[in-house]
């Protein structure tokens, strides 16, 4: 089971997101930061929740010394600061989401699910949904057990679709992704590769592309026969 540690001096608002969430995931608790370091030196933890304001050592403080040492768990910041400033200090500071109070706490579960998801695919670099599976250190494309040829273009630009479903992602930052920023490549291209990548996986009906008028490209995940998984 996925252990949470949730980061917050509230007693009150600790205790709330314990019981919203403990019936899916493991729930470990700290007061502070410091409190939160220790907690992590005798515990694995697989994602943090984490508040701005705290005494000892704060979010932004904790999340500093995390990445300092190349710790890389998943970090959303729960707090009332709203502010852009607020936000621009907590990305800056390496945490991966960013909620405000007060808490919807459905939405939060997706959050820490998409986060979940997200870190596993970057741990072993796999993508797995139903018969369809993508292995990015061999560049390799299978479904239900038969190879899809794909060029390293489209392999990158279809794993970076699939390790974000739902997301919209623009033309531009689609060509700066996996074109290069400097790249004089038209933006035609990108229309090209999708109709290329829609003609080798038409039989694939675990997800699609979707065209978003007027912004850009996602793919949507289909539930196929009851089953679903993606890793």
């Amino acid at each position: 089971m996925v252990t949470i540690l949730i980061v917050e001096d509230d007693q009150m608002v600790r205790l709330l997101t314990k019981t919203k969430l403990s019936h899916l995931y493991k729930i470990k608790e700290a007061a502070d930061g410091e409190e939160a370091l220790e907690v992590l030196d005798h515990v694995h933890v697989d994602l943090l929740i984490v508040d701005i304001q705290m005494p000892n050592m704060n979010g932004y403080e904790l999340v500093r010394a995390l990445r300092d040492v190349g710790d890389m768990t998943p970090v959303i910041m729960l707090t009332a600061m709203n502010t852009f400033t607020h936000k621009k200090e907590g990305f800056a500071s390496g945490v991966d989401d960013y909620m405000t109070k007060p808490i919807d706490y459905e939405e939060l579960i997706w959050r820490i699910k998409a986060l979940m998801r997200r870190a596993q695919i970057a741990n072993e670099n796999r993508i797995v949904i139903g018969g369809f599976t993508m292995e990015q250190n061999t560049l390799s494309t299978q479904y239900n057990g038969e190879t899809i040829s794909l060029t390293n273009k489209e392999f990158n630009l279809l794993y970076k679709f699939l390790s974000y479903p739902n997301v919209v992602f623009t033309k531009q930052q689609l060509m700066d992704g996996i074109w290069g920023c400097d790249s004089e490549t038209e933006y035609d291209t990108i229309k090209t590769y999708i109709s290329r990548l829609r003609n080798k996986l038409s039989m694939c009906r675990e997800f699609e592309l979707v065209s978003i008028r007027g912004l850009g490209y996602k793919a949507v995940i289909h539930k196929i026969g009851g089953s679903h998984e993606t890793v």
